[in-house]
């Protein structure tokens, strides 16, 4: 089979191969899938670079946690009547060397969820990071409900997922982005009030599209650097679910003054949630794929042999929503 893989960590383009490798065989609780799309996101890009001295773990890597495509053989103890289910793929190379760049992935049957018939394949390629990341950054603590929620960085691929989950949990929504590109990709997602954070004060927008009252909940994209804006807007009792943190990676936690508003700080990290939130998450997915109304912006499409392409135009910053690879398409 075609796959894409490194041998070191690296810049994408000195470290990234593409070629012919062995075809995987499912083993015991498997199933094996021919890969449509693999889905590339900033974790994908900061294991191959050695964020933080993340470490290889493995001799050689096939990149990518996510994924879609149809199951074409399984192995003991999966049921047969699975064989030909479409299916979206996640955690595909979490604590594995091979994930799903590449034209065949065998992996844990439970990572391989059916894909409702509504939906594209192409668009189960998008939901392993970002949207179980923005499901569990807003759902995580209950209900939004009739809630205010702000969600930082609505452009991006959880943000945008963010804004559209909320609103389909019936939340109002707030978000931030910094170009009048990125204002029309919130829009398009269904944010009740677009800020540009470039041109505006964040948090006098927030309090005058509030009443002064500010928000319930804030989904974060930058903890540490957006911090006076959590202050400022956050109401008591409120909750901000942070998933990244990459432009002050060891912030100043004001302590008392979050504790003064009884804030909930949860930090959000989706290789490991609890196994009871799984089934719930999942249906509540496929409730909303079901609906017709998911909007998944496409920054870019590459080929397979363009995986170090991918990788460097996701890292230059340029992008706003999922950045995919075309593996066999369909």
């Amino acid at each position: 089979m075609r796959a894409a893989w490194y041998e070191r960590n690296g810049p994408a383009a000195e470290v990234i191969e593409v070629g012919d490798l062995p075809t995987p065989e499912p083993g015991p609780g498997e199933a094996r899938v021919r890969v449509a799309w693999s889905g590339l996101n900033p974790t994908d890009v900061k294991r191959r670079s050695g964020f933080r001295g993340q470490q290889m773990g493995f001799p050689r890597v096939v990149p990518h946690q996510d994924g879609a495509g149809i199951i074409d053989k399984v192995g003991d103890g999966v049921p047969a009547a699975r064989l030909g289910e479409r299916v979206w793929l996640y955690n595909a190379q979490a604590g594995r060397a091979f994930g799903t760049a590449a034209e065949y992935i065998a992996l844990p049957a439970k990572y391989a969820v059916r894909l409702p018939d509504a939906a594209p394949l192409s668009a189960g390629a998008c939901i392993g990071v970002p949207v179980r990341t923005a499901h569990r950054a807003l759902f995580a603590d209950g209900s939004v409900k009739g809630k205010t929620v702000l969600v930082q960085g609505g452009a991006g691929a959880v943000g945008n997922y963010a804004i559209q989950l909320a609103k389909w949990g019936g939340a109002r929504v707030l978000t931030t982005v910094s170009s009048p590109e990125k204002a029309r990709l919130a829009g398009a997602a269904g944010a009740d009030v677009v800020i540009d954070y470039r041109k505006e004060d964040v948090a006098a927008c927030v309090l005058a599209e509030t009443g002064g009252a500010g928000v319930d909940h804030i989904v974060e994209v930058s903890f540490g650097k957006n911090m006076p804006v959590t202050l400022a807007v956050l109401k008591p009792f409120g909750i901000v679910a942070a998933y990244a943190s990459d432009a002050d990676q060891e912030p100043k936690f004001p302590y008392y003054d979050l504790m003064a508003k009884n804030a909930v700080i949860r930090l959000v990290f989706l290789y490991e949630v609890p196994a009871d939130y799984v089934a719930p998450m999942e249906r509540d997915i496929a409730a909303w794929l079901a609906s017709g109304k998911a909007f998944h912006a496409m920054a870019r499409t590459f080929r397979l042999d363009e995986v170090a392409a991918a990788h460097a135009y996701l890292e230059s910053g340029a992008t706003a929503g999922n950045v995919m690879i075309e593996v066999a398409g369909g």
